[in-house]
């Protein structure tokens, strides 16, 4: 069936929303590999139709392309295939999904985001090509790698994404001192927080708020409980008690420590029977270096990191340049006398960062900003 340029972007751009939809579905269950869907659309006369569907398996493998093109069978032959990621180009035990692609006989590949894994990074593509394959690239491709971001920022800075998130309240409070937890959003607006928790690969606080609150950092939504991520604290003497909510449940869902040689050892060695992991560090004006600290957390496949407080952790992030995407949770309610300021507001976000999300949840709004490439 022939379409004009016009109806073929839009058909391109539908099926590509799909794929990435799809890709969601896996977030921060995917390892070091970055979880990507495909889709493989045949028109045999009657218009477009998914005949396999494909998102990166859980643990990273097999990928996407793989798994649509196993339920595809027969019917990938001539078809087009829908990828949110640039397919790889280098072997492993496996061919790489950019030859599987040829050998499936696809007639077209359209593509989201490009990958800049020196492994792959153009490769993927000219191997279609190659093949006689037509290729179009950077469909929809902001869309996907603001999903992607975590996978993309691991490449080519070595590090994870910083996503710096925060809950104020009306007057600009992120709590009140010597009162641990304060409600500061509804039920909506916490539940979606949970949801971002899920998607991530880990989660980070200063001991500060470990202490006073007592978190247990964990994803708390019927069905998701398994995709908590995992929890570090920033804990330079490895100040965290025993009798923490998180070091008590350190053998269910990990607990890293990022403290410093000068950490007691007797407290160090408790909490490492508990299950809780230290994590080496370096230190730099009696704190923990964060750059440092990043490397290494990308270095055993963290892509994604929500910082969620407290306050002096979250300046810090910002002052040092690390934050990523800033999202911010505000609600109705005034604290008041005995708050805790926070570092940023809707009115003070640093230069270089542009809105690119807002939202409602119950009584509450949502905004995100994303640091610019």
């Amino acid at each position: 069936m022939m379409r004009s340029p016009a109806e073929q972007d839009a058909v391109d751009r539908r099926f590509m929303a799909a794929a990435i939809r799809l890709a969601r579905s896996h977030q921060g269950l995917t390892s070091t590999n970055p979880s990507v869907g495909t889709l493989i659309v045949r028109d045999d006369g009657e218009g477009p139709v998914i005949v396999g569907r494909g998102v990166t398996a859980r643990g990273g493998r097999p990928h996407a392309e793989t798994e649509a093109l196993a339920e595809a069978g027969e019917r990938a032959r001539g078809a087009t295939a829908y990828v949110t990621l640039e397919p790889c180009a280098h072997h492993g035990r496996t061919p790489p999904c950019a030859e599987a692609l040829v050998a499936a006989g696809i007639a077209r590949v359209v593509g989201a985001a490009n990958d800049p894994d020196p492994r792959v990074a153009g490769k993927g593509y000219a191997i279609l090509r190659d093949a006689g394959i037509s290729v179009d690239e950077r469909v929809l491709a902001d869309e996907a790698a603001d999903d992607l971001a975590g996978y993309l920022i691991r490449s080519v800075r070595k590090r994870p994404e910083v996503i710096l998130k925060l809950a104020l309240s009306a007057d600009g409070m992120i709590g009140r001192r010597g009162e641990g937890q304060v409600p500061i959003t509804g039920p909506v607006a916490r539940a979606e927080a949970h949801m971002m928790r899920a998607a991530c690969d880990a989660i980070l606080v200063g001991i500060g708020t470990a202490l006073a609150d007592d978190p247990q950092l964990t994803v708390r939504l019927p069905g998701l409980e398994a995709r908590s991520p995992v929890r570090i604290v920033i804990d330079r003497l490895a100040r965290l008690p025993s009798g923490s909510r998180l070091a008590e449940t350190a053998h269910q869902v990990p607990v890293m420590l990022a403290a410093s040689a000068d950490a007691d050892r007797d407290r160090r060695a408790v909490l490492e029977a508990l299950g809780v992991r230290f994590l080496a560090t370096e230190t730099y004006d009696h704190r923990i270096a964060l750059p440092e600290l990043l490397e290494d957390l990308a270095a055993q496949g963290l892509s994604t990191l929500m910082v969620e407080g407290g306050a002096e952790t979250a300046r810090i992030f910002l002052d040092e340049g690390l934050v990523d995407r800033i999202a911010l949770f505000l609600g109705p309610a005034r604290i008041g006398a005995g708050g805790i300021a926070a570092p940023i507001s809707p009115e003070r976000i640093p230069a270089g960062f542009d809105l690119v999300r807002e939202a409602r949840f119950g009584e509450d709004t949502y905004a995100e900003w994303l640091r610019r490439a």
